[in-house]
């Protein structure tokens, strides 16, 4: 599964949804918002086409980042867990010492609805327990280069 995001008809269906509005109708909206600021003359001076502009930018971040999800991302129900850290299985562990429950995946697999932390499986600690099962121990380093013992507890299945 390395290199595409598995994801949940559902988070798949919403987050094309969310593409389909950002390269029709929002796209159309800021171009509009650009035109009308740049109508109101000198663009050096004119805050409300920068922020445009701004806003145009993180919209075009946004489509591209989404179309390549799309376009990798594993579709369908979420793995059965078999007790082995994988993506989108539910992991409880003992992170530094406190118990944490989290999914091991796509911040996009859980709508914001979902109160359900989810951490990358190209993260650090994604990567630190990727292919561990209950009662492994590992350590793995922060980007600050701090190192933090983790403790597998569980793994399960994703329930959405």
């Amino acid at each position: 599964m390395s290199g595409s995001t598995w994801l949940t008809q559902e988070s798949y269906d919403r987050l094309s949804a969310e593409l389909e509005e950002l390269s029709g109708p929002a796209r159309i909206d800021i171009a509009k918002k650009i035109e009308s600021a740049r109508e109101e003359g000198d663009l050096k001076e004119n805050g409300g086409y920068h922020a445009a502009k701004d806003e145009q930018g993180k919209l075009e971040a946004r489509i591209r980042q989404l179309t390549e999800l799309l376009r990798t991302a594993t579709v369908g129900e979420p793995p059965e867990s078999h007790g082995i850290v994988e993506p989108g299985t539910v992991v409880t562990a003992k992170i530094a010492g406190d118990k944490a429950k989290f999914l091991l995946g796509s911040r996009e697999i859980a709508d914001d609805a979902s109160d359900i932390d989810v951490y990358p499986e190209g993260s650090p600690l994604g990567q630190a327990i990727l292919g561990l099962k209950a009662g492994d121990k590992v350590s793995y380093q922060t980007p600050a280069g701090k190192e933090i013992p983790v403790e597998i507890v569980g793994v399960s299945t994703y329930a959405g």
